[in-house]
Order: structure tokens, then C-alpha cells, then sequence
């Protein structure tokens, strides 16, 4: 099954331009799933469970690194890249 996904994430710092980054930065190293950026969200296209392995993944860890965070998400069934 393959899924879409839209997130945004905002830390509640200053300094919020690294931690965006930084989780864009991990995103991409998983090889199975395509990363797209723009200037309002980052778009996530993959096999679901691949997918949802490297968000779990990648989320945690920046709630481990930078502290209070939040991530506004959209999931959509289906590959809905352009």
C-alpha cells in the first residue's frame, strides 16, 4: 500500500531553521522513500509501512534533540506525487 504524507513541524525555539533541517536531513536518508521540500511543508511518498518507519523514526528523534516541537501532519492514502 503506498501513502502520501504532508507534514510541517515547528519548534518552539529561536533557532527553529536547524531543527527543520535537520529532521528534512534525516528524512533523506532513507532511500525507499521520496522527500520533496517546499517553504511551507516537506511531502513524504512510499510504501506505507516504510514510510510511517522513517516518520516514527525521524520524529522521535527530534523530540530527543530539540525539546518541544510540533508536527502537523496529513496522511493520504495512495502516491500522490506530482
Amino acid at each position: 500500500m503506498k501513502l502520501s504524507v504532508e507534514i510541517s513541524k515547528y519548534p518552539l525555539a529561536e533557532d527553529y531553521i536547524g531543527p527543520i533541517k535537520g529532521f528534512i536531513e534525516q528524512l533523506n536518508q532513507y532511500p525507499d522513500i521520496r522527500v520533496i521540500t517546499n517553504t511551507m511543508s516537506t511531502q513524504i511518498f512510499g510504501d506505507y509501512d516504510e514510510v510511517m518507519q522513517a516518520l516514527q523514526s525521524c520524529i522521535k528523534a527530534s523530540f530527543a534533540q530539540y525539546g518541544k516541537v510540533v508536527f502537523v501532519c496529513k496522511f493520504i492514502h495512495g502516491d500522490l506525487q506530482p
